[in-house]
């Protein structure tokens, strides 16, 4: 498959989410649409290296299909990386990015039919906030639907409130934030006990999960050794 070209973007807003994340919309150059799949990512191609593949960078988009030529980026900064350096010291609301996309298959099967588990730490909610938001603007059937994030921090479970929100909006939707490093009223813990939970019983299920390595490769082991299949897993790997 041939690569697509890469194209221009405008950054129309940003707006800082904790001291080192932040989103990002980015308006594509021309009257068509950005169309995307849910899951699908874009890459970056930074003013950081003289070597072109040294400069590029892939985020997963964070906001869903709605024919327009505008998406979202959730980045987190990466003092050692020269890439989100970048994007946090050099890029403001007017700048030019170039970029390509969209790209990727870590999409979600169809049709939806067996539960499905989300399991996420970080900025790597991302993809799957697109894919809910996709079912619930196209109102498409589904099974259960579970969001399995785990973060530190209460404030830094991004799009947490809309997260709540979408469990009244979406049928068999359930939101799971567990914290490691704070105590609150949610769960604590990691991400994996949640899940093992859910499944005691093995139930049919799909597991997506998207993230830092060390939780995808213990989230895989767990999961295989539960009795799941490998082709029951999909993953995206940050970093």
């Amino acid at each position: 498959m041939a690569l697509l070209p890469w194209i221009q973007g405008t950054v129309i807003d940003i707006r800082q989410e904790t001291a080192d994340t932040r989103r990002f919309w980015i308006q594509v150059d021309g009257e068509s649409p950005f169309d995307f799949k849910p899951g699908q990512f874009v890459t970056l191609d930074l003013p950081i290296h003289e070597k072109p593949n040294k400069r590029w960078r892939s985020y997963s988009i964070a906001s869903a299909p709605d024919g327009t030529p505008i998406f979202e980026l959730i980045i987190v900064l990466n003092p050692e990386g020269l890439g989100t350096q970048y994007l946090f010291n050099q890029v403001s609301v007017g700048s030019t990015l170039t970029l390509r996309g969209p790209q990727g298959v870590f999409l979600l099967n169809e049709p939806i039919d067996r539960p499905v588990f989300f399991i996420c730490t970080g900025t790597g909610i991302a993809p799957f906030r697109s894919m809910l938001r996709n079912i619930l603007r196209q109102q498409r059937p589904h099974q259960s639907l579970y969001l399995i994030y785990g973060s530190r921090y209460q404030s830094h479970l991004f799009y947490a409130d809309e997260m709540r929100m979408l469990e009244n909006e979406l049928v068999d939707f359930r939101y799971i934030p567990t914290l490691s490093r704070e105590t609150w009223d949610g769960r604590t813990g990691y991400v994996h006990a949640v899940y093992e939970e859910l499944c005691a019983e093995r139930p049919p299920a799909h597991f997506y999960l998207c993230g830092w390595r060390n939780m995808i490769d213990e989230a895989k082991q767990r999961i295989l050794a539960m009795g799941y299949d490998k082709k029951d897993i999909h993953l995206e790997i940050y970093g």
